[in-house]
């Protein structure tokens, strides 16, 4: 495969702008696209490079196209439609799709465009506009082992490291079940916040007290996930109901100050439901077994 020099960025908003602009500061060719050519002429005139006139005349001479739209649909729309960028790119060359994807989707314009000789990494990235423009994006990504290597480069331009996920679609993925986890975290720390400040308990307290509690040395993921769950050990030394209880305590306090609390009604359902099936006394983290039943899975 030969190595990405020529580079067409489709999308140069208030990401991609600053994405495409590291790029031709890692010393790439990079000509750009927008669905408002204000936009592509803007970037331009503030960074350099080259503003194509369309969609074929970017991808003409591109070892690589980097899209940063908004979702799969538009994705395939602007690679694989009438007047599209994949009809005029050469054979062997990759389209790179940095925006936050459907994975099934992703596959799917893989598949389109590997029929055509083309190849696809996608390569979401974790992290706002400031990291975006201090080139300090986390960045996943999904292809083959050759093809993720050859896109490297190109993406720790705009990035502080590449984790490979594995084949094409699990970058996208991973970025969502990521932003899922995180998106279930936020909504749980507010409830309990909002719980907290109805039964009289300060608000900035609270938040500096589940740091350590929660966010450090009991962090779920560094602490329960990685070295107990996946490693089958199960031996944190707290037994399943006793978290039920817990849970079961805050919630029954939520509901004697009339405080609302959706989420931790159903997690308690979920606890209790685990310690019927799963087993009152075992380690908390068999909960985990609850998961592969449900899912035929085993992790």
């Amino acid at each position: 495969m030969t190595t990405i020099r020529k580079i067409g960025f489709i999308g140069v908003g208030n990401m991609g702008n600053p994405m495409a602009a590291n790029l031709l500061k890692g010393g790439f060719e990079v000509t750009v696209f927008d669905a408002r050519a204000e936009t592509a002429a803007a970037f331009v005139a503030q960074h350099g490079g080259k503003a194509a006139a369309s969609l074929a005349d970017l991808a003409r001479d591109a070892d690589a196209i980097v899209t940063m739209l908004p979702d799969d649909k538009i994705v395939r729309k602007v690679m694989l439609d009438a007047g599209g960028a994949a009809a005029a790119m050469t054979k062997g060359a990759v389209l790179i799709d940095m925006g936050t994807c459907d994975p099934t989707g992703t596959r799917t314009t893989a598949e389109a465009l590997q029929k055509l000789g083309l190849h696809m990494v996608d390569a979401p990235v974790m992290g706002g506009v400031v990291f975006a423009k201090d080139g300090t994006l986390d960045i996943m990504a999904g292809g083959s082992d050759e093809l993720v290597a050859r896109c490297t480069p190109v993406l720790k331009a705009m990035g502080r490291g590449v984790t490979h996920c594995g084949p094409v679609g699990s970058a996208h993925a991973m970025k969502a079940l990521a932003n899922y986890v995180n998106a279930c975290a936020l909504i749980n720390a507010i409830e309990a916040l909002t719980i907290g400040k109805k039964f009289g308990l300060d608000p900035k307290m609270m938040a500096d007290a589940l740091v350590p509690m929660c966010a450090g040395r009991n962090h779920p993921i560094e602490k329960k996930v990685i070295p107990q769950i996946l490693t089958h050990k199960y031996a944190t030394g707290m037994a399943l109901s006793f978290i039920a209880k817990d849970v079961k305590i805050a919630v029954d306090m939520a509901h004697a100050i009339d405080a609302a609390v959706p989420l931790g009604e159903k997690v308690s359902e979920l606890w209790n439901d685990a310690a019927t099936k799963v087993g009152a006394k075992v380690d908390q983290t068999e909960i985990v077994r609850y998961w592969e039943e449900a899912t035929g899975v085993k992790l």
